[in-house]
């Protein structure tokens, strides 16, 4: 589980291609602290797992479906990728809740300046735009941003100076694909009701189902 609040900007430093999969070293500093094998870092907003260290990189191991749904397939050696540990039980929940399980990619279609802020248009599906809304949270990258703007084909986010120097999103052309994580509380709770809209009539557990065969205590 990550924040989307990026820690630092890595490099690729070498790419070993399989058939369809992937052997990815990446260069960093920061991650690298207390790192262990098997610890999940996130890469560009995909979870990876560390199955190797040195002082100054490590690797990972990019299974094949990955590389199909995520854009780490374009990636290339000198090529910067957002960097974050996984979450800490304790610390501070800056961003939100980001699984690091992408749900599509999408296609930086326009930048826009606006005094301080830069306006980053993304074209995506409609199967990922349907759980994107108007100030809802949206990693784009492995970055915690919020959608100011959503239609049936787009959304938008406005960028901060911070943001921009501390990640490597506004580093990237337009027409560049990204990686997109949506709100999982929209997803979750789409899939409860389909299900309850699904259950046949009077098969369901509830507290009187319950009561009736003795789990409760009462009758």
């Amino acid at each position: 589980m990550f924040t989307g609040l990026v820690e630092e900007i890595g490099t690729i430093q070498s790419i070993t291609k399989g058939v369809k999969s992937a052997q990815i070293v990446i260069k960093a500093n920061k991650v690298l602290e207390d790192i262990k094998i098997g610890d999940s870092i996130s890469t560009n907003g995909v979870c990876l797992t560390v199955a190797a260290f040195e002082s100054k990189s490590f690797l990972v191991d990019v299974m094949a479906e990955t590389m199909r749904r995520s854009n780490l397939k374009h990636l290339s050696i000198g090529e910067k990728v957002n960097l974050e540990r996984a979450l800490r039980l304790g610390d501070r929940l800056g961003g939100h809740m980001v699984s690091g399980h992408i749900d599509g990619t999408g296609i930086i279609s326009k930048y826009e300046n606006e005094d301080n802020a830069v306006w980053v248009t993304v074209a995506t599906s409609r199967e990922v735009l349907r759980y994107i809304v108007q100030k809802g949270s949206i990693a784009i990258d492995g970055i915690s941003l919020t959608a100011a703007y959503v239609d049936e084909a787009v959304f938008k986010v406005s960028v901060i100076p911070h943001t921009k120097e501390v990640t490597a999103l506004l580093g990237k052309k337009e027409g560049s694909e990204v990686n997109l994580e949506c709100d999982m509380v929209g997803k979750y709770i789409e899939k409860l009701l389909f299900e309850k809209e699904q259950a046949p009539i009077g098969k369901g557990i509830d507290f009187n189902f319950l009561s009736e065969h003795g789990f409760t205590g009462y009758s």
